[in-house]
């Protein structure tokens, strides 16, 4: 099994809600499916450490990489829910961050949930109740490692986004258009800031 990679970015390859990157480590180029936050840290010809989750297949071996350890912990937990599969749990992380998460399950917040594409309200709800079990037991630790491994940081402003998007949810507006909003923010650790660039962007696009 496969634990972590560190290595130069050799490719990269954006979709919806997840992406790819082809790593070369040691004179081998490992292909790694990532959600979005790790896909933008992800500059072709830039080091890169992901802590990787092997997921094997009749068919195949698929790596599953992961900023941050929290992350490979969170996405373990999801791949054990009945109903979710490794791209769905790609796309919630894509959408919402571990600890962001978690604070979704314990206060049963299924319109959030439904942020992600491909869930909807009857699916948030049954969701919310199989991943209480699973995330509530999990201790996420503190700000954990990012690109250059167990001392950098963590990646600026995702537990802010998740407020972001909760307000957006909060004064009616629709899953694509608070994804799109979210999408084109700067980063920034001001709640109150970002929402009011995300309310001008939706305005514009109105």
């Amino acid at each position: 099994m496969i634990g972590s990679l560190r290595g130069t970015v050799l490719e990269r390859e954006a979709a919806a809600t997840a992406g790819e990157v082809v790593m070369e480590v040691q004179g081998v180029g490992y292909r790694v499916a990532v959600p979005t936050g790790t896909l933008a840290l992800a500059e072709p010809g830039s080091p890169l450490f992901v802590h990787v989750h092997t997921h094997v297949r009749e068919d195949a071996i698929v790596l599953y990489g992961f900023a941050s350890r929290a992350e490979r912990i969170t996405f373990e937990a999801l791949v054990a829910v009945h109903g979710i599969g490794p791209a769905l749990a790609l796309a919630i992380l894509s959408t919402h961050a571990p600890t962001a998460l978690q604070r979704i399950v314990a206060s049963g917040d299924a319109d959030a949930l439904t942020l992600v594409p491909g869930i909807g309200h009857k699916t948030a709800v049954r969701l919310l109740l199989e991943l209480r079990a699973k995330l509530d037991v999990i201790d996420l630790g503190d700000a954990l490692d990012i690109v250059g491994g167990p001392t950098a940081p963590t990646a600026p402003g995702s537990d802010t986004r998740a407020d972001v998007r909760a307000a957006l949810v909060g004064l009616g507006y629709g899953a694509d258009e608070i994804r799109d909003a979210v999408r084109g923010l700067p980063d920034g650790d001001d709640p109150g800031e970002l929402l009011r660039q995300a309310l001008r962007q939706l305005a514009t696009a109105r």
